[in-house]
């Protein structure tokens, strides 16, 4: 019988907040007192707080408001300080790297680049330290540090984009601009420039990963939804105590393509695939320029480009 699925949590229960595990207070202080929230437990936990900020936690975040702070205002001066025209004009203002002719100088002008570098300082050093604050969070917590790790692949690809590159480049020119649609524009100009990112190796593997991420990700949610009714949710009691709803889970992936993944092994494979493609991603990028000009002629050496020779047009 087909059932709806609802996108929101359509049942929360409530009872006293929960503080989480003991913790020395004396080393570690969570600031706040726990509320609920209806509409987050729409989508999640109803639950919010407490938060354990950090000394790190703080770091980041004023190091991160720095560096929105100087876009933010860079953009509005190129509005002449306008509200309206910000708001408006916002996916098309952009804060640039510097020109060419400055190479790697560390302060160029600060309206032709300086501003960039001095951004992209403090969101470099905003991310770095949020970095450190998921790493040390999940040693406190007892947990493994797989989410520090995969963030660190996505922190890869940022730093050949905004600085690796660049320097092996000799200029900060090569550099993404800060802004929605210059990120795109970049992007274009970027594969046109070397040559059809579509054919380098890397970028292909990229979005093997990507699209690989997806389809993984679609058919464990869809697997544990579908068993929700047993239990499925439960995924750790599930782990260490194999139930009727992996029993079904399993049966239903072997009967379907003759195999199955595990209840542990399916989120080992989601975090791979997440992290390869980032990682991929940045080491394509890296090449870029460097090492390759020009993707579609090695391409055509090496046999990576498509053949026509079976093409009927039309058909």
């Amino acid at each position: 019988m087909a059932e709806y699925q609802n996108i929101f949590t359509r049942v929360q229960v409530h009872a006293e907040p929960e503080m989480g595990v003991p913790v020395d207070e004396k080393v570690w202080t969570r600031d706040g007192k726990p509320f609920f929230v209806y509409w987050f437990g729409k989508f999640g936990d109803a639950q919010v707080g407490p938060i354990y900020i950090g000394g790190l936690g703080l770091a980041s975040f004023m190091f991160g408001a720095v560096a929105i702070i100087i876009m933010g205002l860079n953009m509005m001066a190129q509005v002449n300080w306008n509200p309206y025209d910000f708001v408006v004009r916002l996916p098309w203002l952009s804060l640039n790297p510097p020109k060419p002719e400055y190479g790697l100088q560390i302060i160029p002008p600060l309206n032709e680049g300086g501003w960039w570098l001095i951004a992209g300082f403090f969101l470099t050093m905003s991310i770095i330290l949020f970095w450190f604050r998921v790493y040390f969070n999940a040693i406190r917590l007892g947990m493994g540090t797989h989410v520090a790790w995969a963030f660190a692949s996505a922190i890869w690809l940022y730093l050949v984009l905004g600085f690796i590159r660049p320097i092996a480049m000799g200029h900060w020119s090569e550099a993404v601009p800060f802004g929605f649609l210059a990120h795109l524009d970049w992007t274009n100009y970027f594969s046109i420039t070397y040559g059809n990112l579509f054919y380098n190796p890397f970028h292909a593997l990229s979005i093997v990963f990507l699209y690989g991420s997806a389809l993984l990700f679609a058919m464990h949610g869809a697997t544990i939804l579908a068993v929700s009714r047993y239990g499925g949710e439960r995924e750790i009691e599930q782990i260490t105590d194999r139930g009727t709803a992996s029993e079904r889970a399993a049966l239903f992936w072997r009967w379907t393509m003759g195999f199955n993944a595990s209840m542990e092994s399916i989120h080992r494979w989601a975090w791979w695939f997440a992290v390869l493609c980032t990682l991929t991603g940045g080491i394509g990028i890296l090449l870029t320029g460097t090492v390759v000009t020009d993707w579609s002629a090695w391409a055509a050496k090496h046999g990576f480009l498509a053949t026509t020779d079976h093409y009927v047009p039309g058909l």
